[in-house]
């Protein structure tokens, strides 16, 4: 019977998207502005003042959706929204089929993240990129330019050299300074808001301020050098993150192992696990700490970044 049901369900779904034409664009347009919904003059003056800070689920998915693009993968960002919440009706469904209420939220958010941790380890893969081409990059440029005084001459002979994305990021540069706008200044704060990194930050205001005191460009390679630090702290510590994460999913493991483990010891404990009231609600408590604690693990695991 409960096979008819699903049957039911999937077809009732299905319609409800032919009728109502939903597509992996509308579902995300309709997703960002429920999460970001529309903010008024006086939200928008509070955050520029840092008053009022953005929700940090709208930030986060704001992140995913740039770098996406940045990666020529924009597209992927709409079909993670519409798999989300396709995963998220998936999960309510299974919980349902096991007979288990309490696990419907747990499970909706459990398979609604899975899009969302793929698209985010391609971002990683991404910025690891990003970090390592910018550290050759920002190298060779300045030399040239500490030799040549001149930052668009440094970029065109430099420029051959790099690899993509960031040999496109400089190219840019040149292009809008030679073509577009003499105004060297304002050409480089452009560039600093197509790389979202903080030491990139630091070297494109220092240049900057190296337009008006030629003296201060002795002070960018120091700069530079921040970006070879952070990478040999990574790498030192590379093997202690992922020994911790390794740990963390083989204790998950034991966790949700322990329920098929009770079926073969003791079916009466099995069945007081998962047909009771009482035993619904302790699957539901562990699926929920697993989801919480595995977030907090991604978080504090993360690799080093610098901050000002």
């Amino acid at each position: 019977m409960t096979f008819v049901y699903l049957i039911c369900f999937l077809l009732i779904t299905v319609g409800a998207v032919i009728l109502l034409k939903l597509t992996p664009e509308r579902i995300t347009s309709d997703l960002m502005r429920f999460v970001s919904p529309k903010q008024t003059l006086r939200d928008k003056v509070l955050t520029i003042k840092g008053k009022k800070k953005s929700r940090k689920l709208t930030v986060e998915l704001n992140r995913i959706r740039d770098a996406l693009a940045k990666t020529g993968k924009g597209g992927q960002f709409a079909i993670a929204c519409a798999a989300s919440i396709l995963l998220m009706v998936i999960g309510c469904v299974v919980a349902i089929m096991i007979d288990n209420a309490f696990l419907i939220p747990v499970f909706a958010i459990a398979f609604a993240l899975i899009p969302f941790a793929y698209a985010k380890r391609t971002v990683s893969f991404y910025d690891n990129h990003i970090k390592e081409e910018l550290e050759t990059a920002l190298s060779i440029i300045t030399t040239s330019y500490v030799r040549t005084d001149d930052i668009v001459t440094a970029v065109k002979e430099n420029v051959q050299y790099l690899k993509p994305p960031v040999k496109d990021i400089f190219a840019s540069f040149v292009a809008e300074n030679m073509m577009i706008s003499s105004d060297i200044k304002q050409s480089i704060r452009h560039l600093k808001e197509k790389v979202g990194n903080s030491i990139f930050d630091e070297w494109c205001d220092t240049l900057v301020s190296c337009q008006d005191d030629r003296t201060l460009k002795d002070t960018l390679m120091p700069i530079v050098a921040k970006l070879t630090d952070v990478r040999i702290v990574n790498n030192e510590i590379k093997g202690m993150l992922m020994a911790a994460r390794t740990e963390y999913w083989m204790m998950a493991a034991m966790v949700v192992g322990n329920i098929p483990l009770l079926y073969i010891i003791n079916k009466d404990w099995y069945a007081a696990l998962m047909f009771t009231t009482l035993g619904k609600i302790v699957l539901a408590v562990c699926g929920l700490t697993i989801i919480v604690t595995a977030l907090l693990m991604f978080k504090y695991t993360k690799q080093v970044e610098f901050r000002k």
